[in-house]
């Protein structure tokens, strides 16, 4: 008989949903970039917000993190070619 871990949620199902997490990381990739930006974009709002709106700090920020993300991307690519 299954353990039942809260209300009906068997513990295999619970472990089930923590093995499909961990092997999917683009979801949790965009996740953290999402949360990211919301730390930045409020501080570029706020550096000028005479001059951008803030749709386009938001756009600046997620711009700006994507393009970090892609050096950082190619710099591995430069330098440890073998592991793509």
């Amino acid at each position: 008989m299954k353990k039942l871990l809260i209300s009906n949620f068997p513990i295999t199902d619970f472990q089930d949903l923590w093995q499909l997490l961990t092997k999917k990381k683009y979801p949790k990739y965009l996740f953290f970039t999402i949360c990211l930006n919301l730390i930045i974009a409020p501080a570029l709002y706020a550096a000028n917000s005479e001059s951008l709106e803030r749709s386009q700090a938001y756009a600046l920020g997620i711009l700006g993190i994507a393009t970090v993300s892609f050096s950082i991307y190619l710099f591995f690519v430069m330098f440890q070619p073998e592991k793509f």
